[in-house]
């Protein structure tokens, strides 16, 4: 007897991203437009801050500071890594792998960005 056939899962195309907006729903200032989306994400902006922070650390240093699963970490990390703002190195210490992470040249520029465009929309909202 054949097994029925395994229906695939049709690709979904990523969803649009939605308009900044400011906190009384009007249109979001040119700044935060400018925001590092990838940055401003709660994980990958966590692990960027951490490895700010410190010269490398390791991933179940990351995994316990962030207080997440190490799947979540290796996925955000993938992504911090594909975009060239983190740096991992792969190595064995003995039979066991040890994988650490550091902020690249690339990662340090857009995380002081990021930190510029945070501290100008705070100061834009102090004003009002």
């Amino acid at each position: 007897m054949a097994e029925p056939a395994r229906r695939r899962r049709a690709e979904r195309p990523a969803p649009a991203a939605l308009p900044l907006r400011g906190v009384r729903g009007e249109p979001a200032t040119d700044v935060a437009r400018e925001l590092d989306a990838l940055l401003h994400h709660r994980m990958r902006l966590g692990m960027v801050s951490a490895l700010a922070a410190a010269e490398s650390l390791g991933f179940n240093d990351l995994k316990t500071l962030l207080q997440t699963s190490d799947g979540n970490l290796s996925v955000h990390a993938r992504r911090l890594e594909d975009a060239g703002y983190v740096l991992c190195e792969k190595t064995f210490a003995g039979r066991t792998p040890r994988t650490e992470y550091r902020l690249s040249t690339a990662g340090r520029r857009a995380f002081e960005k990021y930190l510029d465009h945070m501290d100008a929309l705070i100061k834009a909202a102090r004003k009002k």
